[in-house]
């Protein structure tokens, strides 16, 4: 028996999906990426820590994804195995004294909502990004003067032994679009976070009025894995970028947004290499023209 024909009859019996030959351009924001050979849809710890312990003992290749909205998928074929950690995993434990626990494939935008109508405070910077709960603190995502280290307390993950442990914010090493849980093949289980008491109204309107922001000024009518670049030390990307005359250069379908510079965009049909090749004209140009190396944010998945 293939260890597909293994994989397929262990994710029967954990009661989680498994889909053959499946396109990663359906899981990946950007709308790009070719077919692994499969991709299990986690919908517990159980089914978690066993296949991914049966990958591990059995060396198969594999990698771990929520929303896919921080990557950027080769189109080539994955030779391997895809864990989704998302829907089917992503209830809200509980919610006690301001502390809120729930399982990293929560949507980040659904964790808002509900501590808005909680009436918990501290989140607001979160609504709208397109990621899960887990993705969120792997990459101390942030927007609009807030990260995840502001508010995370704890979070369990399941290290590379197998075992099931917790780790304190103060051990994460989070810095900007950092954490220890990058590189690490430590995979994020639950966060705890920790929230204040507000005024529901204030709340909805905070949230509102940073949605509008987004929608005012980036590109959200077209796939992109979000702000393609990290802010270099003493200058912001999109800026050095547009002051570099390279809004609206495009290679193939992959353009730099008109709309916001810092946005590498697929206008329909962009692939791996169009995106990448103008990726490395955009920084080739701003090294030249300022001096400032620009450092890709999404991770790359080949």
């Amino acid at each position: 028996m293939s260890y597909i024909n293994k994989l397929v009859a262990l994710c029967d019996r954990l009661g989680c999906e498994c889909r053959l030959n499946e396109s990663l351009r359906e899981h990946t924001t950007f709308r790009i990426g070719g077919n692994c050979k499969a991709a299990v849809f986690l919908n517990s710890e159980e089914a978690i820590t066993e296949t991914v312990a049966f990958c591990r003992e059995n060396s198969i290749r594999f990698t771990v994804i929520g929303n896919g909205s921080n990557i950027i998928a080769e189109d080539k074929f994955f030779d391997g195995v895809v864990f989704v950690i998302g829907n089917g995993f992503s209830k809200i434990n509980y919610i006690l004294d301001g502390v809120v626990e729930c399982e990293a494939g929560l949507m980040l935008s659904k964790l808002c909502v509900t501590m808005k109508n909680e009436g918990l405070t501290g989140l607001e910077f979160a609504y709208g990004i397109p990621g899960t709960v887990g993705g969120a603190l792997y990459m101390n995502a942030g927007a609009y003067g807030g990260q995840m280290s502001d508010v995370v307390v704890s979070a369990d993950y399941l290290d590379i032994d197998g075992s099931v442990r917790t780790i304190l914010c103060e051990n994460m090493d989070l810095s900007y679009r950092h954490s220890a849980f990058m590189n690490s093949g430590r995979i994020i289980l639950r966060v705890r976070i920790r929230l204040q008491k507000g005024s529901v109204s204030e709340i909805e309107q905070k949230m509102e009025e940073l949605l509008g922001r987004r929608r005012d000024k980036q590109p959200l009518n077209y796939p992109s894995a979000g702000s393609t670049f990290k802010r270099p030390e003493g200058a912001f990307a999109a800026a050095l970028i547009e002051q570099c005359g390279l809004k609206g250069l495009s290679v193939g379908d992959a353009q730099v947004s008109e709309k916001h510079s810092g946005f590498i965009i697929n206008k329909g049909n962009a692939t791996f290499d169009d995106i990448m090749a103008l990726v490395e004209k955009v920084k080739e140009k701003v090294k030249q023209d300022t001096g400032y190396e620009l450092e890709l944010e999404p991770e790359i998945l080949r």
